[in-house]
């Protein structure tokens, strides 16, 4: 049995909103809420809420869902996380590789949502599509350092726990402001003056990032990966791109490591797939943005609270993989909340329970995800892997929902306008189905492997029992 297999099977020591908010007074853990919370910020900005945006400005629903591509910077920063890995950043570099890096691309974060919002999607759309790509880009970019940065800051495994929910409680406040508050501003202060809005916000991280700690390393193996050869030579090169993958393949076994990145790469396509749509749904069925941002921020919030308690529970009572595979359950199964409310009509009832459902169900799975890749990692390669196992979680995903519009416009030719989105949220559900089988495959592997690890520990001295 491997020690990263191992490391994934323990049951952790849970950190819950309430442990972080006590803690909130050692400065690392009130830094990594902030970071969390830069995280998070332009997530919503590039993804759904920009399709609200475009909806409301009469975009057609293929055009909102090609327009979701943008996305896809987030699954391939696996690309040049060797970059940010082993460069310092120029002029920045003063900082420490890690802060360098966050602050370049919290500077390029902020300038993409001010260029946002001067031009507008009535401003030439491929322009603006241009600058959600550059904030998409520069937000995958920070992600890649952040992550690096929380993980080697922890001082030992529960440390890791805490850091982690505080990173996640910081990101779940920017989602709540993103997707729930901005919808009340923008009601009353227009789409542009909400997105200079959050380009202001982007401040808080910057002021984050300069009073953080660059993280020492010490680590006899992250010394050994930090101290290779160059990164312009050949062999410097090839220990940036392929030794990450090369020392994960390692530590898991190749057949125990496909089977992880299958499971991965399947986990969220449900929700990945149905996301662009979810606002448009709002649109059509004519939801008020003050009500939807209501719901949003109050049963939304809550509900997603909600989730990732459950989840943390559930990892520190039955371990990272059972909680995955409670995950890959619950996750698919809310979006039949959708199809429910496109039946329903405009009911602020319907309305309430779907983004219930929906906030429980993926705030579990999505905590149940984070905790168990945070889990396989290896100190050396940090950003780079945990760059490659969440582009592997949300590649497949990214590439397939830009079709999500057309597919909804390709069942209204045939079916009420209501009845193709419930039908197409209902086909949302269903394709999560190859990853609870993945996932249920890695829980019998976990069993098997355990009972081995069992019976090859020696056997306890009769006389120290005694």
């Amino acid at each position: 049995m491997t020690v990263q297999t191992e490391t994934a099977d323990q049951k952790p020591k849970g950190a819950s909103s309430r442990d972080v908010l006590l803690a909130l007074r050692q400065p690392r853990v009130l830094i990594t809420l902030l970071l969390g919370f830069s995280s998070g910020l332009p997530f919503m900005l590039t993804g759904n809420t920009l399709g609200y945006w475009l909806r409301e400005e009469g975009v057609e629903l293929a055009a909102i869902g090609f327009l979701s591509w943008v996305g896809i910077a987030y699954s391939m920063k696996f690309l040049w996380a060797p970059i940010v890995d082993k460069v310092d950043v120029p002029l920045l570099g003063r900082l420490g590789r890690r802060r360098g890096w966050i602050v370049l691309s919290q500077v390029l974060i902020g300038a993409g949502l001010f260029a946002m919002a001067a031009i507008g999607p009535g401003g030439g759309l491929l322009t603006f599509a241009g600058f959600a790509l550059l904030v998409a880009f520069a937000s995958a970019t920070q992600d890649i350092v952040v992550d690096a940065w929380r993980i080697e800051r922890a001082e030992s495994d529960a440390d890791l726990g805490l850091l982690t929910a505080a990173f996640q409680l910081g990101y779940r406040i920017a989602i709540l402001v993103t997707d729930a508050l901005i919808l009340i501003a923008a009601a009353k202060l227009g789409w542009n003056n909400s997105y200079v809005l959050c380009a202001l916000a982007v401040g808080v991280g910057l002021t984050a990032t300069l009073f953080a700690t660059e993280p020492a390393r010490i680590h006899p193996e992250q010394s050994a990966a930090q101290r290779g050869p160059a990164l312009w030579t050949p062999r410097g090169l090839a220990d940036a791109i392929v030794g990450p993958f090369v020392a994960f393949f390692r530590s898991h076994g190749a057949g125990a490591a496909v089977l992880m990145l299958a499971a991965i790469s399947l986990y969220r396509l449900p929700d990945f797939v149905m996301g662009p749509m979810a606002n448009p749904l709002y649109v059509d069925l004519g939801l008020s943005k003050e009500t939807v941002g209501g719901v949003r921020a109050t049963i939304g919030l809550g509900a997603t609270f909600v989730g990732i308690a459950l989840a943390g529970l559930s990892a520190v009572r039955l371990g990272f993989v059972r909680t995955l595979v409670l995950g890959a359950i619950l996750g698919p199964g809310s979006n039949l909340a959708f199809a429910a409310l496109a039946y329903a009509g405009p009911s602020a009832t319907a309305l309430g329970t779907a983004i219930a459902v929906d906030n429980v169900a993926t705030g579990f799975a999505g905590a149940a995800l984070v905790a168990y890749m945070s889990s396989l990692t290896s100190l050396g390669y940090t950003a780079t892997q945990y760059a490659l196992l969440s582009s592997f979680y949300a590649l497949l995903g990214k590439v397939l929902k830009g079709f999500s519009g057309t597919a909804v416009e390709a069942l209204q030719r045939t079916y009420e306008p209501m009845t193709a989105y419930a039908i197409f949220f209902t086909g949302t559900a269903l394709v999560g189905i190859p990853a609870l089988v993945l996932c249920l495959m890695l829980g019998a592997r976990h069993r098997r492997e355990q009972r081995i690890h069992a019976q090859a520990a020696p056997d306890p001295d009769p006389a120290a029992a005694a």
